[in-house]
């Protein structure tokens, strides 16, 4: 299924030169209402790979690979307009899908996503590598919205993963690639032109690996923050077996459709990383 319009030539651009975008407008109502339900399904029965952040009040959840294991969000994955989009914005002639990614937060919850890179938590490199956001509640700066240091990309250096939580038991395998510290916030704040991403459902940020990005907890006291991260890659994208590898993790590795081994400069491929574009006849 195509997006309800094309990605136009200014918005690729915004996201070249920026690092982030808002594309507004693009999922159809069906597929929101579809994969709403799935959440809720995700939500009740969280997999083996998911993490409670929230050590306060609410509840921040985090669950990896939902691909994998529900029919629905392999779906939205591969078949809904998120491959299209993906390729409109790489412009390269293949893309497959990396992993997916279940972000909520619950209204009245303070925990905050930490200020990151993307790239730093997995064991790839490469300019073809992108995330997509997408919201299935209507997002306010309040509620947890997106915010990207618009430019912070274009240094092309890697900063030490942050593991998201105190008990996530990431903190060893992020720590492999000795990357240097993640910059205090307060070094780069000053005078930095932000991107706050507030959105409605059929809204899609796409944003770069190397972008800085944060978001506040959800300190709404009604309104909900879900959202799926989900992570592409196109024909220059490679595994480093020098980089930190988050899929190392016992719990994820267990999830795989096929034991994960790779040497530096072999491309993802295979049942764990399944080709989205072009489509399938």
């Amino acid at each position: 299924m195509p997006p309800l319009r094309a990605v136009t030539p200014i918005e690729r651009e915004t996201y070249l030169k920026d690092g982030a975008v808002v594309l507004r407008g693009l999922i159809q109502q069906d597929w929101l209402a579809r994969m709403g339900d799935a959440v809720e399904m995700a939500l009740a029965t969280p997999g083996a790979a998911a993490v409670e952040y929230a050590e306060d009040t609410g509840r921040f959840l985090g669950d990896f690979l939902v691909w994998m294991r529900d029919p629905d969000f392999a779906d939205f994955a591969c078949n809904s307009p998120l491959p299209e989009i993906a390729h409109a914005l790489l412009q390269r002639e293949s893309v497959r899908l990396f992993y997916d990614q279940l972000l909520v937060k619950e209204p009245n919850t303070k925990e905050e996503t930490p200020w990151h890179q993307d790239l730093p938590y997995w064991p790839l490199r490469g300019d073809d590598i992108l995330s997509l956001w997408v919201p299935f509640d209507s997002v306010t700066a309040e509620s947890g919205a997106m915010r990207y240091v618009k430019g912070s990309h274009k240094a092309g250096i890697l900063y030490a993963p942050t593991p998201f939580g105190k008990s996530s038991g990431f903190a060893q395998i992020l720590d492999a690639a000795k990357l240097p510290p993640f910059p205090e916030s307060a070094s780069f704040l000053s005078g930095a032109d932000i991107l706050t991403c507030e959105m409605e459902p059929g809204d899609v940020i796409a944003h770069h690996p190397l972008v800085f990005h944060w978001s506040p907890g959800n300190l709404d006291l009604h309104r909900r923050r879900r959202a799926l991260a989900l992570r592409y890659v196109g024909d220059d994208a490679v595994f480093d077996e020098s980089a930190a590898n988050f899929l190392a993790h016992p719990k994820l590795a267990a999830l795989l459709r096929e034991p994960l081994a790779f040497r530096t400069g072999d491309k993802p491929r295979g049942a764990n990383f399944p080709l989205v574009w072009p489509r399938s006849a």
